[in-house]
């Protein structure tokens, strides 16, 4: 008997400390890096207040912690839509986004935890479209960092009004139709071609300046040559003469094969030298 009031009595005090261990944890709840939490109350909805990070209590049934990711995120956007001179371009949009903490209530409230897959996609074919549409095929290669502020300018825009904030904006993708690709290649082909004929029709200029700038100055060259032998008469040609009759002596007297013998005078009154060729 006693063993059994022993044993009635532990029942009754682990059952009450069961249910108090079980409701003293489900009232307790973290909150991790990265994260916030709104309180959902079963009477009162979506309280106002975010938790931040660390532990936070609760009332057990009567509400619930919901807890969101408020870390900077980036998704990818596509679209398909046409240009301002009805050429097709496909575009692929890359925002890096994050929920505003101060209004998580709201998001939760009137979107819930998948607030980006809702908004996001929804609000960037919009801006693409429309902001595409204001610009021809031509203006959308030449003039892409205009085209992407004006996106991000309206889709930071567009985002503020769904308490979504937007880190960054950025086009990594655009492809044109197969005809408006093709022409452009031949455009590219033809200003090459154009290029290559230009510099052809540079260079040969650039070589008949040459040859006329050295004709012109064989032709100064002979002028002054020939006034100066004109001025000099005779007296220039000897001196020529003797010169090169004192280079032949030098390069005949450095010849191991040739002797040099004295000679008699000339009729014109200068004295000779005979310088004789022996074959050894």
């Amino acid at each position: 008997m006693d063993a059994n009031r022993a044993l009635n009595w532990m029942y009754r005090i682990a059952f009450p400390i069961a249910v108090g261990i079980t409701i003293g944890q489900s009232a307790i709840y973290d909150v991790k890096g990265g994260t916030r939490a709104v309180i959902f109350d079963r009477l009162s909805g979506v309280k106002q207040d975010v938790k931040a990070e660390g532990t936070h209590f609760l009332i057990p049934w009567l509400q619930r912690a919901v807890i969101m990711d408020v870390r900077t995120t980036p998704r990818n956007i596509s679209t398909t839509t046409g240009s301002k001179d009805l050429q097709m371009v496909s575009l692929t949009l890359r925002v890096l986004h994050r929920p505003e903490i101060s209004h998580l209530p709201q998001i939760y409230q009137n979107l819930g935890l998948d607030y980006d897959e809702r908004v996001l996609p929804s609000i960037g074919n919009e801006v693409l479209k429309a902001i595409v549409a204001q610009f021809d095929a031509a203006e959308l290669i030449t003039q892409r960092e205009i085209v992407s502020g004006r996106i991000r300018d309206d889709l930071l825009k567009r985002a503020g009004e769904f308490n979504i904030a937007l880190e960054d904006v950025s086009i990594t993708h655009m492809t044109f139709g197969r005809e408006f690709t093709k022409a452009v290649e031949e455009k590219q082909i033809a200003q090459q071609d154009a290029e290559r004929a230009r510099y052809v029709v540079e260079r040969a200029e650039q070589e008949r300046q040459a040859a006329v700038i050295r004709a012109e100055g064989e032709a100064e060259a002979a002028e002054t040559i020939s006034k100066a032998l004109d001025k000099a008469g005779d007296g220039l040609i000897l001196i020529r003469r003797i010169e090169a009759s004192k280079a032949i002596a030098n390069t005949l007297a450095s010849s191991p094969n040739v002797t040099y013998v004295p000679g008699g005078e000339n009729g014109s009154g200068g004295s000779n030298a005979l310088l004789l060729n022996v074959s050894r």
